[in-house]
């Protein structure tokens, strides 16, 4: 059985030669949110005073209420700053859909890209382009698995990081069969991964020391490690579907075989 170790090896092996185009495909990638290696979060809270919490009370500012405050701007600049807000939630959800269509797309090519360079071959930047034509299969397949998680991490914590490893393979799994409907996609991914979501673990972890020296360059060294997990992955992931390509002996191309 292979260790983190063999999966990095691996994709330095697979990537010599070939830095130059897995940073450039990483860094549009990670611009159009089609990574498999980093997530993002962000928090809004509104701290309110106890008597507010609890009911009572009103927000005030020395000594004026806040519907006084209101009542003392004129109605047109309510409205204009109503509209405004009104316009400006609109614009921000339609760019979230279409943000994360997007990256459900992309998502999906970087795999292939990935799947690629892991195999051998020379990557190509079109292929992150190449699955618009599946770009339903690449929304549904990714919002189920947003969703899968999200439900599980209500229960716990625990449980939503266990579902997010289950259904790691799914970009994988619908780059090599685009035509595969999303539940499918999810439950391959699922299969695959019992008794191999500790294994992938590891080797994210393993980037640890890596990912805190990117951090210490200012964040440039990023452009090399996204690249390097990334080859990393898609090597784990052929080792665990068995679908490593072979070279038929005389063909310079490869013929696709199950170990």
């Amino acid at each position: 059985m292979k260790l983190a170790a063999d999966f990095r090896k691996n994709a330095r092996d697979a990537l010599k030669g070939k830095w130059g185009i897995a940073v450039i495909a990483g860094l549009i990638a990670s611009l159009l949110n089609g990574t498999n290696t980093a997530t993002g979060s962000f928090d809004i809270n509104f701290n309110l005073p106890e008597d507010m919490q609890s009911g009572g009370g009103e927000i005030s500012l020395e000594g004026l209420s806040f519907e006084s405050i209101i009542s003392e701007i004129p109605a047109g600049i309510l409205a204009f700053f109503g509209a405004f807000f009104g316009m400006f939630l609109i614009i921000t959800i339609v760019f979230g859909v279409a943000f994360f269509i997007l990256g459900s797309i992309i998502s999906v090519g970087y795999s292939s890209f990935n799947l690629d360079i892991s195999d051998g071959k020379n990557g190509d930047i079109s292929t992150l382009f190449s699955y618009f034509r599946q770009w339903k299969v690449c929304v549904l397949s990714n919002l189920l698995r947003v969703v899968y998680i999200s439900l599980w991490s209500l229960l716990l914590f625990i449980p939503g990081i266990i579902a997010s490893y289950s259904y790691a393979m799914v970009p994988y799994i619908v780059a090599e069969n685009p035509d595969i409907s999303p539940r499918e996609a999810l439950r391959r991914s699922k299969t695959l991964m019992v008794g191999n979501r500790w294994r992938l673990f590891c080797l994210q972890i393993s980037f640890f020391g890596w990912v805190l020296l990117s951090i210490l360059t200012l964040g440039i060294g990023f452009f090399w490690l996204i690249p390097y997990v990334e080859t990393a992955q898609a090597d784990f992931y052929r080792e665990i579907s068995s679908t490593r390509p072979r070279r038929s002996f005389g063909d310079p191309e490869f013929d696709y075989a199950f170990e």
